[in-house]
């Protein structure tokens, strides 16, 4: 499991826990009962990091895994719920652009106000008389 771990960047504990929750189905065992992960069990778990990464659930990704579970005929349910991902992601990324381009414009403008290029003028604070 420590290889597997350090192969997919994930943490013992969250394997383990993936593991026990069934998101790494078919998984085999050693004469020692420990996990034995072959190159396609390493790259669903790839996957599953990915999913998490995009803010799947585990719930999430257990309907997903039963959709994949049930063959080609559950692609466009699994592209819906893809899509569906990928528009959340890109609002996120929207927002985030926005709160970037607000603390850029703060800066120039906190950059103005201490080079003297302009007053200095306060939502918060009542302007002196």
């Amino acid at each position: 499991m420590m290889q597997v771990c350090r192969e997919t960047n994930m943490t013992y504990e969250t394997l383990k826990y993936y593991c026990n929750e069934g998101l790494v189905p078919n998984v085999k065992r050693d004469g020692n009962n420990r996990r034995v992960f072959d190159q396609r069990d390493v790259k669903w778990i790839q996957d599953l990091v990915c999913l998490k990464k995009c803010g799947m659930s585990i719930q999430e990704m257990k309907d997903y895994l039963a959709l994949c579970l049930q063959g080609e005929g559950t692609i466009p349910q699994r592209k819906e719920m893809l899509a569906q991902k990928q528009a959340a992601l890109l609002a996120s990324i929207q927002e985030l652009e926005d709160s970037v381009a607000y603390i850029h414009w703060k800066q120039s403008f906190y950059d103005e106000v201490l080079s003297g290029q302009r007053p200095y003028v306060s939502n918060l604070i009542a302007p002196k008389e």
